[in-house]
């Protein structure tokens, strides 16, 4: 028997994950200026990986978030989501539900498991590729229509950061989408192929395989990550992306407060330099930042999902794959016969100082802000995206 909607809770209510009325046409326009603006389209490090699980009516429903950088990144949100719905049902008064639920989870914490059937219901780990464009001036950033709930929140804390727009999206086998630049876009990302010598031999087999096994494909909504320009080069700060520009300038404004201090081992002096540009990061939203002689930048990442007959594609073979699941054999270790831990040294203890002064930063800017005002985040197509913060000071 298929479970109900019911034993297979999703993080939030689903809503459409793509713009609707005059707002899809406006998005599609942005897509067509971005392919002009940002004419290459590149690999933006390697794939990423969530869960979905087979729906009754057919086609294949996310679970948030398709970010996992291994497959058993994915797995053990997996788990997590499973172990939800044992709770869920054991409200219900549903014991044997609960059970096999239970069960599925736990299995999973010995067994590297991309696919398994818990009542009578499929889920899956899932693939996605990510890519980003690129145009003279470097890699696009966030568009005027991509959703971004926290602009605004300044730091402060908003509810909904966080929140992954490809939760809850059903993909049928057949599914080609809609807007034809989004069309176009997934044409060229389907026969997209990594470049001979850049990877091993047996990724590009693998690529090759998946295009005859999941000829199809779906764009998920866009994720984002922070990018430096060194030498006329771009870096990324971290393999991760994050689900909202908001969430991603998050991430930079911590990595400016505390990690670019703690590693560079800057003075107090230098230190209020970068902690000065945080706070306009904050404050202004922006997703173009210079400070002591450095620039950042906001980058849009799209994501693809490969479709064949059967569903959405899942890990390849040569995908790394590097721990193994918490309470698989390879994973156990011996207990030390002291289980003191040992003192934290000098390093250590700076950088433990000033992530608890950026988590105290945090909390108070949330309780100073206190509920949101209505009317009070700004348009999306308000924001100041083609300029610095330093330039506007």
């Amino acid at each position: 028997m298929n479970p109900s909607a019911e034993d297979v809770p999703t993080d939030r209510t689903a809503g459409p994950t793509t713009p609707d009325g005059p707002l899809a046409g406006l998005a599609d326009i942005e897509a067509w200026k971005a392919r002009k603006k940002y004419p290459s389209t590149l690999f933006a490090g390697g794939p990423v990986f969530g869960s979905a699980h087979e729906r009754p009516d057919g086609g294949w429903e996310l679970h948030p978030y398709v970010a996992g950088l291994a497959p058993q990144d994915a797995r053990d949100a997996l788990a997590a989501h499973l172990r939800g719905a044992s709770r869920a049902a054991f409200d219900r008064g549903e014991d044997e539900a609960a059970a096999q639920y239970l069960a599925a989870a736990e299995r999973l914490d010995r067994e590297p498991l991309d696919e398994l059937t818990v009542r009578g219901r499929r889920f899956r780990v899932i693939r996605a590729e990510r890519f980003i464009r690129m145009g003279p001036d470097g890699p696009e950033p966030p568009r005027g229509t991509d959703p971004d709930d926290a602009r605004g929140r300044g730091g402060n804390g908003d509810p909904r950061a966080g929140q992954d727009p490809a939760a809850g999206l059903v993909i049928h086998p057949a599914d080609t989408g809609h807007a034809a630049a989004a069309g176009v876009l997934r044409v060229e990302l389907l026969t997209a192929l990594r470049q001979k010598g850049t990877v091993p031999r047996e990724v590009r087999e693998d690529s090759r395989t998946a295009a005859r096994s999941h000829p199809g494909g779906v764009l998920l909504p866009a994720t984002f990550m922070a990018a430096e320009r060194e030498g006329g080069r771009w870096r990324p700060h971290s393999t991760g992306t994050a689900a909202t520009p908001g969430d991603a300038r998050d991430g930079l404004a911590l990595h400016l407060r505390v990690m670019v201090p703690w590693q560079q081992d800057l003075s107090a002096a230098e230190h209020e330099t970068y902690k000065r540009a945080a706070d306009r990061l904050d404050e202004e939203q922006c997703d173009e930042l210079d400070v002591a002689g450095r620039h950042f930048r906001i980058v849009r990442v799209e994501r693809l999902i490969r479709v064949g007959p059967d569903g959405p594609e899942g890990p390849r073979p040569s995908d790394p794959d590097p721990v193994p699941p918490p309470l698989a054999p390879a994973a156990q270790r011996v207990d030390d016969d002291d289980p003191t831990p040992p003192e934290p040294d000098a390093r250590t203890r700076k950088f433990m100082a000033l992530f608890e002064e950026e988590h105290r930063r945090r909390t108070h800017s949330r309780r100073c802000a206190g509920p949101p005002r209505r009317g009070a985040t700004p348009s999306r197509h308000g924001r100041r995206s083609g300029r610095s913060a330093a330039a506007r000071r």
